[in-house]
């Protein structure tokens, strides 16, 4: 039996193909903006577990698209999990820290209440409560501030600018968990074998540690990458976007070790990882 990865380009799906035999589907075998191809998809598939790893991640355009990220993000998920639980399969699902309102400076954890701020958090939710209320073998994996050597990501952005710049302005109050995709992947490919022998799911949170802020973050990647940038440290309030991003995408993986037995990735070892890879053109 197949383990049906909804997603192909995108940095987790990627992974994915790397780490394990998976059954990828791109947008030209599921357009995720039709929930009721999707469910059609793996109720002929009938795949032995199913993996949600495709969504509309288009943050700022998502505020003048919110119809369509909610059908991505929110109604295809559900129509998966339906499908999955009629099935009897396990599905996983991949949601975002954007689901809280970024208050404070405690990690989040999956119980505290959710509030998100911006149009790509509410199509995020939707999706958690569709997944939900489908009542099946289920998982969701909230993460934040994914990279990898693959797509366009906060590490690739800042190598390019670091050609032309040798000194940038970036935001330094909103603090998280930058997480590499391979180690998203691992985790999710680790929670679906669980699953498979028994396991019960739930929401879980996984994101890399330390937290830093993008400042931080990018002083890191330049650092490692041997790049003369000096990074100055700005408020987001000087750096507006038509999406409000949280302060505070701090979240708290203890339950996910607890459950599955995965802790969290150094995000500064997966970085070193991706900039080799990066270097070797792999």
């Amino acid at each position: 039996m197949t383990l049906l990865v909804f997603g192909r380009t995108g940095q987790v799906a990627r992974e994915l193909q790397i780490q394990a035999e998976v059954l990828a589907l791109g947008r030209d075998k599921a357009d995720l903006s039709d929930p009721e191809a999707c469910e059609k998809t793996i109720r002929d598939t009938r795949p032995r577990a199913v993996i949600n790893a495709a969504a509309y991640t288009a943050v700022d355009r998502a505020e003048d698209e919110e119809d369509l990220a909610t059908i991505v993000n929110g109604d295809s998920p559900g129509a998966m999990a339906r499908a999955c639980a009629d099935l009897g399969i396990p599905f996983l699902h991949v949601s975002t820290d954007y689901v809280f309102d970024g208050s404070g400076t405690a990690p989040w954890r999956e119980s505290d209440p959710v509030s998100p701020q911006n149009a790509y958090g509410r199509s995020k939710l939707a999706g958690e409560r569709a997944v939900r209320a489908a009542g099946g073998h289920y998982a969701i994996l909230r993460t934040s501030w994914v990279f990898s050597a693959h797509g366009a990501n906060f590490v690739k952005t800042m190598l390019r600018l670091a050609e032309s710049r040798d000194a940038l302005n970036i935001v330094d109050d909103q603090t998280g968990g930058p997480t590499p995709a391979d180690a998203i992947a691992a985790a999710l490919l680790d929670m679906t074998g669980q699953m498979l022998a028994g396991t019960p799911g739930g929401t879980c949170h996984f994101a890399g540690a330390p937290a830093v802020s993008w400042a931080g973050f990018a002083r890191e990647i330049f650092a490692q990458a041997g790049r003369a940038v000096t990074v100055t440290g700005i408020p987001s309030a000087e750096y507006p976007t038509p999406a409000v991003r949280p302060l505070n995408s701090r979240l708290d993986c203890a339950k996910i070790r607890t459950d599955f037995g995965i802790t969290q990735p150094n995000w500064k070892t997966g970085l070193t990882r991706v900039l080799q890879q990066l270097e070797s053109g792999a």
